[in-house]
């Protein structure tokens, strides 16, 4: 058996030049601050109950009234755009850390659900829009089948 002696200095620089390699690719593929392709969409989760889908996106601190959601087609569609507020035209910001872009986000709902009768609400920061199943897409109990 041969020992073949590793130089730790050697793996260094691999892993710098992996990292140089990453950090062009990172560059070249992020969106910067500012540019008109920066858009921000809000995380969702999708939840499946027996009856229902549940959308649930985090958006905290946004008003209600700003928010449109609408079924066409079997496509849900959740959008936003603020208002304008006349309050901060004598404000000048020193540094501005967070915005609230307009978003637009859609789901393709399956024919399985009864899209005639979606609900939202807004709780807490987060928007809940509620999808339900129709009948014979519930999940049923287990039934029994007796052998003959």
């Amino acid at each position: 058996m041969t020992l073949v002696r590793v130089n730790n200095r050697d793996c260094m620089q691999q892993r710098s030049a992996y990292r140089d390699v990453n950090d062009l690719f990172n560059a070249f593929w992020t969106v910067r601050e500012g540019s008109a392709v920066n858009r921000q969409v809000p995380p969702a989760n999708i939840i499946e109950t027996p009856d229902t889908f549940r959308i649930e996106f985090s958006v905290p601190g946004l008003d209600k009234k700003d928010f449109g959601i609408s079924v066409e087609d079997q496509l849900l569609t959740v959008s936003y755009a603020a208002a304008g507020s006349d309050e901060s035209k004598n404000e000048r910001y020193a540094r501005q850390e967070f915005s609230i872009n307009p978003f637009t986000r859609s789901f393709r709902l399956s024919r399985w659900v009864d899209s005639d009768h979606v609900t939202a609400r807004y709780e807490s920061g987060i928007l809940i829009i509620e999808i339900p199943k129709r009948e014979e897409a519930k999940t049923q109990p287990a039934r029994q089948i007796e052998i003959a």
